[in-house]
């Protein structure tokens, strides 16, 4: 079985670089000889002694991660399931592995107190934050390693990395304005959800820098449903045709799933008689009839940055002031579903 003498061989260093590396204390080694241990390890096949290697160094080598609330039927969560992944993936290749947890709905404080008091982890990775989380609260009073893929409360000074849901959301709006649409209406949801209410500002910072109203009849606010979808399609199209967006920015696919349904019901095609544009890519998107034009979440690029502060605050590693709160732009993906305003 391969030792670290021989992963410090094939590297051509020393035995102390390669145990500085392999331990996450290697801030004086260079990014190039890092990776030339790295490799020397996986070309060997050098398996540590985990379990040694955790007692001397006082780490769990676990990262916890609460997993999202189970959805309803019908519900659709690829978004976290994505990012789950790509964060399991990204911990492993930092030499942690996930712990998943569950907690209590409506009292989080219970589970994430166990595992701290119990030494189980050595930091925790929060999603779907919302503005005043608890969680989030918690984990800063305790002073314990945390990052979130989300933002909180903007006078709170915590790490997270976000996807830019304004930013995205405006570039598909300003697609739509490209195709000549001026009567473009949002599909929101309710106030009081985060990430929703940045999505929402990109609409009207779009909409107003083109110098477009934005009627309040044009703002739909529901659940994250295909119903709401639905429902807001119903209400527009009972309008007088010269009242009736002529395209609509909804804030998840799947409730662009629902004004597309609603939409043949009516014998409205999409791409023709009404624009729309999604937000998240669900892998069905681009199935849909007319495929959908949306806006997809690096989740991989998300995670991976996630990760990266983790450990650095893990390892006692300085982060830099403005490295500690990232916003990450979505990619805006177009097909058939945007075309020119109708004249």
């Amino acid at each position: 079985m391969p030792t670290i003498k021989d992963v410090a061989k094939e590297a051509g260093v020393s035995i102390a670089t390669v145990s500085y590396v392999l331990n996450n204390k290697s801030a004086a080694i260079s990014e190039e000889t890092q990776q030339e241990v790295w490799r020397a390890v996986e070309k060997i096949g050098y398996r540590p002694n985990v379990t040694a290697r955790n007692l001397r160094s006082s780490q769990s080598r676990l990262i916890g991660y609460a997993w999202h609330e189970a959805p309803r039927y019908g519900d659709l969560n690829v978004v976290l399931e994505h990012f789950t992944y790509f964060l399991a993936q990204a911990a492993e290749s930092a030499g942690f592995h996930l712990l998943t947890f569950t907690y209590r709905c409506g009292d989080p404080i219970a589970a994430y107190d166990e595992l701290i008091r119990t030494g189980r982890v050595d930091g925790f990775v929060i999603a779907s934050t919302t503005t005043n989380d608890a969680r989030v609260r918690y984990l800063m009073e305790q002073d314990f390693p945390f990052v979130s893929f989300g933002r909180a409360n903007p006078e709170w000074d915590f790490m997270w990395v976000d996807t830019d849901g304004t930013a995205g959301v405006a570039a598909g709006v300003n697609l739509l304005i490209q195709h000549g649409h001026r009567r473009i209406a949002m599909i929101a949801w309710d106030e009081e959800s985060l990430s929703g209410g940045y999505r929402a500002n990109g609409y009207f910072q779009a909409m107003r820098e083109a110098g477009l109203s934005t009627p309040a009849n044009f703002i739909w606010r529901g659940e994250n449903s295909e119903q709401t979808g639905r429902d807001a399609l119903a209400y527009w199209w009972d309008l007088p045709p010269k009242e009736r967006p002529t395209a609509i920015s909804t804030v998840s696919d799947l409730i662009a799933i629902g004004v597309i349904n609603e939409a043949e019901r009516r014998g409205i095609v999409i791409g023709r008689d009404l624009s729309l544009v999604g937000y998240d890519n669900l892998p069905l998107s681009q199935y849909l009839h007319p495929a959908l034009t949306t806006l997809e979440q690096p989740l991989e690029k998300i995670a991976s940055e996630v990760l990266w502060r983790l450990t650095n605050v893990i390892g006692k590693q300085p982060v830099k002031p403005e490295q500690r709160q990232l916003l990450i732009a979505p990619h805006l993906i177009t097909r058939s579903s945007v075309g020119d305003a109708p004249v």
